[in-house]
């Protein structure tokens, strides 16, 4: 629940005290200890979770075009335009 809600120190203290007082929760030694290891792992901890909820591939290249079309059978669909999309997805690191 910290790590998910990436809590500051006020929210963080006021979630350990919430679960010191709640029936079969943490003691206040087990909530000190916690919050030491949040202030001092913080930073690895919510970059760790960044990393692990991206997607392996990376956009590499993209390309795109607008085409408008000038002859077709139906005149009410003269000069719609079109949009062509080309993406380049690559493995992250390589």
């Amino acid at each position: 629940s910290i790590a998910s809600a990436d809590m500051d120190l006020n929210q963080l203290e006021a979630f350990l005290t919430a679960q010191t007082k709640k029936q079969g929760g943490i003691t206040t030694d087990q909530a000190a200890v916690i919050a030491k290891f949040w202030k001092n792992h913080r930073t690895q901890i919510h970059e760790s979770l960044i990393n692990q909820s991206r997607w392996d591939n990376v956009l590499k290249n993209m390309n795109w075009r607008v085409d408008l079309k000038s002859q077709l059978r139906h005149i009410d669909q003269i000069n719609t335009p079109v949009a062509i999309v080309e993406m380049e997805l690559g493995k992250s690191g390589q």
